[in-house]
């Protein structure tokens, strides 16, 4: 046998299986994806972009939210506020000879802190009321390290929530998000400057959604969250997983053991408010000119009624929407717009986003008779 020929034999004794191997690895491969080694060409140290990653295929690993924090930090500003108050006077003042030695009144400047964030590009921001109520000066201190002097445009004391203006430029408005379509249990977090130890970010989740009857607020639609939200963080920001804006973080229980129990003010909320105020410079809600308390199982019975749902009518403000369609005190609200009453905080929302002029569908019971009316809604008197 020839050199060639034993070559040859060699090679096919061994090339034959290393074939039918590679054959097997690539037919393994293909049936079971799993099987395949990370590339280096995929492998990253950068934090994972939840938008970019599919979120459903089961992938349970530690997660970075740098990405939404990096996306809405620079629009959460934060707010210093400087008021003037008289100080109490000391009876001595009232002494001939010491009034003399004494005669100008004592000033005494308080400072608080908040937070707000930055809604147009032209230098809108939000921030809640009481962050702001009584100030003499207001100083917004922005991401860059920038300082600027804030106006106040108007105020809601109704809601919470202030709109102030600065003239600053390359301002980045936040994202906004879809307050509407937040879950129990999505991830938040809390940008804002507790304690005014600067810009610090909290996390949490939505613990629920559409929260009323706090006594915060005359119009409560909160989301609550798990996240931080303490004193200085008020008018910061509530953002998704991605960095957009879901509402105005506004207070938390300071209640013994109520840690972990905060509230926000939803987005689409907040931009009524600011909306209404650049145009009319408060707030336009509707008005049907009524002063009624919710029913109750135990009112009903004592009242002898036969429904125990409703808005019971006290008394009706002469001229006004409900006076010029014939309620009276005493009648019962059962329903709105076809959505029966369940509870005083939802059915005054509920009139007050109808917008002056247009017309609210009320079912009325009046001594065991129902009846329909059509009230046009007049506007909201400022409180």
């Amino acid at each position: 046998m020839t050199d060639n020929q034993k070559i040859h034999r060699v090679i096919n004794f061994i090339g034959k299986p290393v074939l039918i191997g590679l054959f097997v690895a690539a037919t393994l491969m293909l049936v079971f994806p799993e099987f395949r080694g990370q590339s280096s060409n995929d492998a990253s140290d950068e934090p994972m972009d939840l938008r970019d990653r599919n979120l459903t295929s089961g992938w349970t690993g530690p997660v970075s939210y740098s990405s939404a924090v990096s996306r809405a930090a620079p629009s959460v500003v934060n707010i210093y506020t400087r008021t003037v108050t008289k100080a109490a006077k000391h009876p001595l003042l009232n002494d001939p000879f010491f009034g003399r030695l004494y005669n100008r009144q004592q000033r005494r400047i308080e400072s608080s802190l908040g937070s707000g964030v930055i809604m147009q590009s032209d230098g809108f921001i939000m921030t809640n009321h009481h962050v702001i109520d009584g100030a003499d000066q207001i100083l917004v201190l922005l991401y860059d390290g920038r300082t600027a002097a804030a106006v106040v445009v108007g105020t809601d004391a109704e809601t919470d929530l202030a709109v102030l203006k600065i003239n600053a430029s390359q301002l980045q408005p936040i994202s906004i998000g879809e307050p509407a379509q937040a879950r129990i249990g999505d991830v938040v977090l809390a940008i804002g400057n507790p304690f005014g130890v600067g810009q610090t970010v909290t996390q949490g989740i939505v613990s629920a959604t559409q929260r009323n009857g706090i006594g915060l607020n005359t119009f409560e639609n909160f989301i609550q969250t798990d996240a931080d939200i303490n004193p200085g963080n008020s008018g910061g920001a509530l953002v998704d997983a991605y960095g957009n804006l879901l509402a105005i973080n506004t207070a938390s229980l300071n209640q013994s053991g109520s840690a972990g129990i905060s509230f926000a003010i939803p987005a689409d909320s907040a931009e009524k408010v600011l909306k209404d105020i650049i145009q009319y410079g408060r707030v336009i809600r509707g008005w049907l000119g009524m002063d009624a308390f919710p029913l109750t199982p135990q009112t009903s019975k004592q009242l002898n009624i036969a429904v125990n749902h409703g808005l019971l009518v006290r008394a009706v403000s002469k001229g006004g929407p409900s006076h010029r369609v014939g309620i009276q005190a005493n009648d019962i609200v059962i329903s709105i717009n076809g959505s029966p009453v369940t509870d005083r905080h939802t059915s005054v929302s509920q009139i007050a986003d109808v917008m002056p002029g247009k017309t609210i569908e009320l079912e009325i019971l009046r001594q065991g008779k129902t009846f329909d009316v059509t009230a046009v809604a007049g506007i909201r008197p400022p409180r």
